[in-house]
């Protein structure tokens, strides 16, 4: 894909857009730009005074990309322009993201009167590895359908939040620190993401929920913010942790409440690391789990290195790894993985047997065409009892037959029993009208929690598709991921 490379300082618009010949502004880079352009930005600022023209609209599939190792420090973007919002009205922005955009390693910057630093509008961008600060609103706001993954960023002295989220907005909130921002995240309206692994400290408030938000959080610690830690209003209902999906949230030294509910409904929170003397409001808080003494931050575990022969340079090798290295999946005799090579029902109930634990919940089916002696009979019994597999009206499973991505989504769905989807979740793919009406419910659900990777399209599903050995592993990988079982992976094609 082509690259374009822009520097405030030493580019020049009449150039080549070059490594050697820049651009001078990000604008003019922007009219160049088709769909899979990097648009590379030197250290520098961005601003009217270098000729840069405010908001810049970036389009759709074009990544704008500064320093990602350290936060976009030393490259800054900082303007305001006018944006007339579908859902808000008149906005001053610096940015607006289209659908399939990414704005990676850059310093943003909005300092006039209610500035937004980036502006989402019913796409499905991402945001990564950037800092946003000294925003006289938001570092970033969210609304319509929009479904942003924001991820490993981190928005600091911003004057009303870090990231505000109002209509039917989803997406994910993840491993990003929210410091001395106002609030560190508001949901409005409707929105209902997902919000996993952040640091939220030091705000007015960590997170403040209104309207009939519905977020999902899971591993955040919430600490020594001025108010409360987290204050639910009106109708909102998050969910902070089930029975079956401990919260793992840490909830401390929160100058208020650590948690108040103010909606007059019961709030699920177990599994959280929590001063029950510190909660106001109906809380169910099972679980418990003793406040630890405060630790250091740890540093990332590194992916492990290639396990098998053929899959280097394979869309899905840090999810293979993984696995491998938790002996959910095994390679051949000759070294390789096969990672394109089709799945039987029998090889995914085998490979359920070991990602998860198989609870019976039900009798088991007796199923005529699997043998007492069939090499995959006790895994697909187990999958059966546990609600992941079940077979087919005659009373047969069919084990050799190969899976579809589809029946993949619905089984790790229902077998885990998660909640929630809303059928407006699979307004992203453009293949959605293919998707069978047995399966809309558990794959928008499956789509909110992350779970979906689609490859080569983000956008396309592909349901009822033979499912690939490098696809389950990472459907497989996801599920771990999203019910807190596994570490978070960086990729392209993650929903």
């Amino acid at each position: 894909m082509a690259t374009l490379f822009v520097n405030s300082a030493t580019g020049n618009d009449s150039a080549a857009g070059s490594q050697s010949a820049p651009f001078k502004t990000i604008a003019r880079a922007l009219t160049r730009a088709a769909s899979g352009t990097t648009i590379g930005l030197a250290p520098g600022t961005y601003s009217a005074g270098s000729g840069e023209q405010f908001p810049l609209e970036i389009p759709s599939g074009v990544k704008v990309s500064g320093n990602e190792a350290n936060k976009g420090s030393g490259t800054l973007i900082q303007g305001s322009g006018k944006f007339v919002s579908p859902s808000a009205a008149g906005q001053n922005i610096t940015i607006l993201l289209a659908n399939d955009s990414q704005l990676r390693g850059i310093t943003v910057t909005n300092l006039d009167s209610r500035g937004t630093g980036v502006w989402i509008e019913s796409t499905s961008p991402t945001v990564a590895n950037c800092t946003f600060t000294l925003c006289k609103r938001e570092g970033v706001f969210a609304t319509g359908t929009a479904n942003p993954a924001i991820l490993d960023n981190v928005f600091l002295k911003n004057s009303a939040a870090g990231v505000i989220m109002a209509g039917s907005a989803k997406g994910v909130i993840r491993r990003n620190i929210f410091q001395n921002t106002g609030f560190g995240i508001s949901l409005q309206a409707k929105s209902a993401p997902l919000i996993v692994d952040n640091q939220i400290l030091e705000n007015r408030s960590g997170i403040v929920l209104a309207g009939e938000s519905k977020p999902n959080l899971r591993k955040n610690r919430i600490e020594k913010n001025t108010e409360d830690g987290l204050t639910a209003v009106g109708k909102s209902l998050p969910d902070i942790g089930t029975a079956q999906d401990l919260g793992g949230n840490i909830f401390r030294d929160n100058g208020e409440f650590d948690l108040q509910n103010a909606t007059g409904v019961k709030i699920l929170a177990i599994g959280n690391q929590i001063n029950s003397s510190r909660v106001k409001g109906l809380f169910e808080l099972g679980n418990l789990t003793p406040t630890p003494t405060p630790t250091p931050t740890p540093t990332p575990t590194p992916t492990p290195v290639g396990t098998f022969s053929d899959i280097n340079t394979n869309w899905a090798k840090d999810f293979i790894d993984r696995l491998a290295k938790m002996n959910i999946v095994n390679g051949f005799p000759d070294g390789t993985f096969k990672p394109d090579r089709n799945l039987t029902r029998a090889e995914y109930a085998a490979m359920l047997a070991k990602a998860f634990d198989l609870a019976p919940r039900r009798q088991a089916t007796v199923f005529q065409d699997v043998a007492a002696d069939f090499w995959a009979q006790s895994a697909i019994v187990k999958a059966n009892r546990a609600g992941f597999l079940v077979g087919y009206p005659d009373n047969t499973f069919r084990p050799e037959q190969n899976l579809t991505r589809s029946q993949a989504l619905v089984s790790l769905v229902n077998g885990l029993q998660l909640m929630g989807g809303n059928p407006n979740s699979l307004s992203v793919y453009d293949d959605r009208a293919l998707i069978p009406s047995f399966a809309t419910a558990a794959i928008a659900t499956a789509t909110e929690r992350k779970i979906v990777v689609n490859y080569p399209t983000r956008t396309k599903i592909f349901p009822a598709r033979d499912i690939t050995r490098a696809e389950i592993s990472a459907l497989v990988y996801q599920t771990l991921v999203a019910t807190n079982r596994a570490q978070p992976i960086n990729s392209p094609y993650i929903v």
